[in-house]
């Protein structure tokens, strides 16, 4: 069975930096598109990044456009999100998803088309 297994997030200061990391196991090899969604504090889960693990097709929500680059390590099944000039509203859990199937771009932000879930791990920016 997949698992997926977020690092530590931490508290950063606004215009920090912090990079995320998960790691795959049992099966990994099977995640073909790769997520990063949050939940901030009171709202709902919201996609932030995915990226495809074959061709590194991305999509990137608004809020993370300019700020946050998703990468794959595709022979350490583990893919990372580097998230700069972080602001108070970036204040979060992050969970990492993942699903066997390739989703086109467009479908990527759909939280029904992930599989396996990491734990979550928070982040928060403040001063």
């Amino acid at each position: 069975q997949v698992q997926l297994v977020e690092s530590a997030g931490g508290s950063v200061q606004p215009g920090g930096s912090l990079r995320l990391s998960c790691q795959a196991s049992g099966g990994a090899s099977s995640i073909n598109t790769w997520a990063w969604f949050r939940q901030p504090p009171g709202k709902e889960r919201e996609f932030v990044v995915a990226i495809r693990r074959g061709d590194g097709s991305t999509n990137y929500a608004d809020a993370a456009k300019g700020r946050f680059t998703i990468s794959r390590d595709r022979i350490k099944n583990t893919v990372h999100l580097q998230m700069n000039n972080l602001n108070t509203l970036d204040t979060a859990v992050y969970y990492c998803a993942g699903t066997s199937r390739s989703w086109i771009v467009s479908a990527m932000p759909r939280s029904e088309g992930y599989d396996y879930w990491g734990q979550g791990t928070l982040v928060t920016v403040s001063s």
